[in-house]
């Protein structure tokens, strides 16, 4: 089945009273009928035992989620951070080295820089290219880490090479695919991405009213190298020989709901299912209308520099075509100073909030924003510049919004 088709009827679980729809379990604890039936809920993690760990409504957001992205399983949790936070947990130790992208999303560099750091991971910052990838590469890395877009540098790394890599030297690939909408836009999996991780509260929710995060793998043999899955665990259980390439998802399981406690409410799970059901027809829209407006914008005598991965000269472009179904609802434009950037932003009637992927077309100041805590050479280096403005297109119509920026760029 293809995606749209995916979108409204996988993860639909069988009702005994036929309703046509995701029902919300909002229970604490699910009881057992005799001694024997809750230890063997205790010992085999089959059925469920308290929402914690997982619910009937939130694991039917993981199944859909699994059949968009192509995973082997997924694992939801309370938000994005959450889920990356879980993933990393579930694969590094104090010790282990990562090599990253530049120019990651600000909370992930802090995740980075503030969390694991301390705990003895060591991060190295490179450009997402293969070859300087290969040359960061020692015998200390666990994982790589991408984006599938560079928030907001707006730049798409060569996931098939960095795979093939990967595959060669022994580590994981994990690609936040947040700006993949839920496999939408991007199926980083498909590519050879060991794992996946990403925030719900964009594209997959839409209407920028709940939060929601969510970890993903893929059929790999590759987790039977690392010493986590290897080492008996307190049922003297070798993962990986008891749950083969599960053993990653069931590790984030452990670690970031029934140990972290980062759980989904089954109230936000609801809204999410819902969501994913228009989040293929929101990005084809979005989409479109981001095209137009850069199109009709690049040329303006008030943008210094505009990028969007779709256009023939943007130095994404290559890798967008090859891994983007298209080129997605996001653009920016370097008005050439914080000057011009804060009256732009005065005049144009949009709203303005650090959020992406919502109905409504939003409107961000990166450098003081979203990228405010990071040193100037960093957000230099992140393609955050004193004039960005980051635009997320919405639903609104095409030819209005090209009259409001026409409008506020007047004003410039």
């Amino acid at each position: 089945m293809n995606y749209d088709t995916l979108a409204v009827l996988a993860g639909l679980p069988e009702d005994p009273h036929g309703a046509v729809g995701l029902p919300i379990y909002a229970v604490a604890a699910y009881g057992f009928k005799t001694l024997e039936e809750g230890a063997e809920r205790f010992a085999s993690g089959e059925g469920y035992v308290y929402a914690r760990q997982k619910d009937p409504t939130t694991r039917a957001l993981e199944e859909r989620l699994k059949a968009l992205e192509e995973a082997l399983d997924a694992v939801a949790l309370a938000t994005g951070q959450a889920a990356t936070f879980a993933a990393l947990l579930a694969l590094l130790r104090p010790g282990d080295e990562v090599v990253a992208a530049k120019g990651l999303f600000g909370q992930t560099i802090g995740l980075f820089n503030q969390v694991l750091a301390p705990w003895g991971v060591r991060v190295r910052y490179v450009d997402p290219a293969p070859e300087a990838v290969r040359e960061a590469l020692t015998e200390r890395t666990r994982l790589v880490f991408v984006e599938i877009v560079a928030n907001p540098a707006l730049l798409v790394p060569d996931l098939e090479a960095l795979a093939t890599l990967a595959e060669e030297r022994g580590v994981a690939l994990v690609v936040d695919n947040t700006f993949g909408a839920a496999g939408a836009l991007a199926k980083p999996l498909r590519w050879g991405a060991h794992a996946v991780v990403q925030s719900l509260t964009k594209w997959a929710s839409g209407h920028g009213s709940v939060l929601g995060g969510a970890a993903l793998s893929r059929e790999t043999e590759l987790w039977g190298r690392f010493p986590q899955f290897l080492e008996p665990d307190l049922k003297g259980q070798v993962p990986w020989e008891a749950l083969g390439p599960r053993c990653f998802p069931e590790r984030v399981r452990t670690l970031g709901l029934s140990l972290a406690g980062m759980a989904l409410s089954p109230f936000n799970a609801y809204l999410l299912f819902q969501g994913l059901e228009t989040v293929a027809l929101r990005v084809r829209r979005m989409s479109e209308t981001a095209l137009r407006l850069a199109e009709a914008l690049r040329g303006h005598p008030k943008v210094k520099a505009l990028r969007y991965p779709w256009l023939p000269d943007d130095p994404a472009y290559p890798h967008a075509r090859k891994y983007l179904a298209a080129g997605g609802g996001i653009f920016t434009l370097d008005l050439g100073s914080l000057e011009a950037a804060s009256r732009f932003l005065r005049t144009i009637r949009l709203l303005k909030a650090p959020n992406v992927g919502d109905a409504r077309t939003l409107l961000v100041h990166p450098w003081t924003t979203t990228h405010s805590r990071l040193k100037e050479e960093a957000r230099l280096e992140a393609g955050v510049t004193p004039g960005l403005v980051r635009v997320s297109v919405g639903l609104e119509d095409a030819g209005d919004l090209e009259a409001l920026f026409r409008e506020a760029l007047a004003a410039v």
